[in-house]
């Protein structure tokens, strides 16, 4: 049985669905720009293979921006893009970039707020409005 939704719903997860592509499109489009710099920071933070590990990164994030707005595989891309920016938080703005730059814990910080939000969606998944009928049984 499907869960009707409000007017105000729909827009709230629609807008909430954008905000998550947007984040991820942006992140890529830095790493298009200068995949050099992208792998420059990712050898600074002691990864071998910068080149590729950034490759990957910015496919994964082209497949997130994807999912994220079309619906299609939604609560297994919200899962993955959580467990990506956690990743993220502790690789590039753990605990050990705290001594050198208390702005780093802020940014930290920030990660776990984005972590939150992408869980409730992957519970919740992508609406019932502009979401292709893809993904995990009983969630799209």
């Amino acid at each position: 049985m499907e869960n009707v939704q409000s007017a105000w719903q729909t827009a709230a997860i629609l807008i909430a669905r954008l905000i998550f592509a947007a984040v991820f499109a942006m992140a890529v489009t830095f790493k298009f720009m200068d995949m050099g710099a992208t792998a420059g920071y990712i050898a600074a933070a002691g990864f071998p293979f910068p080149l590729l590990l950034a490759w990957c990164a910015a496919i994964l994030e082209v497949l997130l921006v994807v999912a994220f707005l079309t619906g299609a595989l939604f609560t297994p891309a919200a899962l993955i893009a959580a467990l990506y920016v956690i990743f993220l938080g502790f690789a590039f703005h753990g605990p050990s970039h705290w001594a050198g730059n208390q702005v780093e814990f802020g940014f930290f910080v920030d990660h776990f707020t984005f972590l939150a939000g992408l869980f409730f969606a992957a519970v919740h998944g992508p609406g019932s409005v502009l979401a292709v009928r893809q993904g995990w049984p009983g969630r799209a």
